[in-house]
């Protein structure tokens, strides 16, 4: 019962991925060892852009189903070395605790791009969603995991700010944008094309 209690205390009740406390300590851990070893961690923040329309439209059921999906995907991308966190709603967050450049985080999240912009096959739709992913990087960006997420939140709403369906590394200049952050939803852009290929997820 006890371990039950504690996986349930740091993993997502919908997904099973691990959830915010559990990544705080991951990324703590990954920065000490980026500290020893002078390597870079990365966090790369991502926001599913048309989810709530999704969810209005079709259901809490085929929302709940396609965030299964999206985490599945997700997981098929990773290394073992990474780490993979619902941070709730349609937010995950992703751990690249070791890279050697920049670069490295870039194509990631280009990569996860490609993989979740393919159509899915929930409950009899076919449903397209575009994503936003905000990059902050110890020691670049910051020096602790309050920080590194804050950082990576920035970046990923200015995105959503200039279109969506992209990735931006964090930017110091990003702070001195206007603090109002609203999730304007754009029109509809799930769809139905039974003949259309699908992802396997």
């Amino acid at each position: 019962m006890l371990e039950k209690m504690a996986y349930l205390a740091q993993h997502d009740a919908l997904t099973g991925l691990p959830n915010r406390v559990l990544l705080m300590e991951r990324i703590s851990q990954a920065i000490g060892l980026a500290r020893r070893h002078r390597h870079l961690s990365a966090l790369l923040y991502l926001d599913l852009d048309t989810f709530k329309s999704i969810n209005d439209s079709l259901g809490h059921a085929v929302g709940d189903s396609l965030l299964q999906a999206v985490a599945a995907r997700l997981q098929a991308c990773m290394r073992s070395t990474d780490t993979l966190c619902r941070q709730g709603g349609d937010e995950f967050a992703i751990l690249l605790a070791e890279i050697r450049q920049t670069e490295g985080a870039t194509k990631v999240a280009e990569k996860l791009l490609d993989v979740l912009g393919k159509p899915y096959r929930i409950q009899g739709h076919q449903i397209l969603i575009t994503l936003s992913i905000g990059i902050s990087l110890y020691p670049r960006d910051a020096e602790d995991a309050d920080t590194l997420i804050h950082n990576a939140d920035t970046a990923m709403y200015h995105i959503k700010r200039n279109g969506r369906n992209g990735h931006q590394c964090f930017m110091a200049e990003m702070h001195t944008l206007p603090i109002e952050r609203r999730r304007i939803e754009p029109g509809r852009q799930w769809f139905f094309q039974p003949s259309q290929c699908l992802f396997d997820f």
